[in-house]
Formats: structure tokens, sequence, C-alpha cells
């Protein structure tokens, strides 16, 4: 019987990113795809290496509108993903860089660039959070494909 969290992660794949209550980012909602970029494939699919765990919509830094109630005026943040040791191979590489597997939850960080803003009778008052932490995981269509 193979073990789950050891497939791998491949172009098309999706992850799911869930930010801590009551924080909300409609963008961040729907699972997002994933972009391989390895040489190595899966079902005739890119495999995903270290840094594709960005999926283009929120690659380089690019800044995602956030809420998180009684802010509800949009502020924007920007996604940092940690993945855990179980994430990545820990041997096989594929370009050099370790490759993506199903793994467990990871961490997830929306640091705050704008704050969301809570609309009051004095006028609007920010978010006083730097950033919102929450959790992801890799969605995968391959139940075949393994790694170390």
């Amino acid at each position: 019987m193979s073990d789950p969290t050891k497939l791998l992660i491949a172009n098309g794949d999706q992850i799911q990113i869930t930010l801590n209550p009551p924080c909300v980012s409609p963008p961040l909602v729907p699972p997002l795809p994933l972009v391989g970029s390895g040489l190595s494939t899966v079902n005739d699919q890119a495999v995903c290496v270290e840094g594709d765990e960005y999926p283009p919509s929120i690659a380089n830094n690019t800044p995602v509108p956030y809420m998180s109630p009684p802010y509800v005026v949009p502020g924007t943040g920007t996604v940092k993903i940690t993945l855990a040791g179980g994430n990545k191979t820990s041997i096989a590489k594929d370009k050099d860089k370790k490759m993506l597997l199903k793994g467990t939850t990871f961490q997830v960080e929306l640091d705050v660039q704008s704050p969301a803003m809570m609309p009051t009778p004095a006028g609007p008052q920010p978010d006083p959070m730097p950033k919102h932490t929450g959790t992801a995981m890799f969605i995968t269509t391959n139940t075949i494909a393994e790694s170390d």
C-alpha cells in the first residue's frame, strides 16, 4: 500500500491555503493550480520542484486583497509559504532542486503591506496585525508516483 504523503506533486496539482479566522483573502479561497518546472514527469506532467509551491497568481510577492473583520475595507498582503520537511524529497532532486511531495499541512503567512481598515465615525482604523497566519496543503491527482 502506498504512502499518500510521499506522492509527487506535478503540474496542474493544487495548493489549498487557509488563513486563520477571521482573516480571509478571496483570491486564496479556491485551491490554486501549480505550475511544475521540473524535467521529470508524473502522468505526462512536469514535477513540481522547490519554488513551484507558489502558484503564478501569488508568485513574486504579488499582493492579494484581504479582510479581517471588523476590518472590512480590504487591505493587501503578500503570501509567504514555509514547506515542512515532509513536503519535499530528502534525497531525490530534479534540476538540483528537491521535488515537492504531498506531505502534511504546512505554514503560510500573509504579510500585510497595506492594512485592512475598520470604518468608524471618527474615521477608518487600520488592522493592527502586521501578519496573519494559516496553513496550506497540496491537493494531487497523482495516485502512484512516489519518492523518498
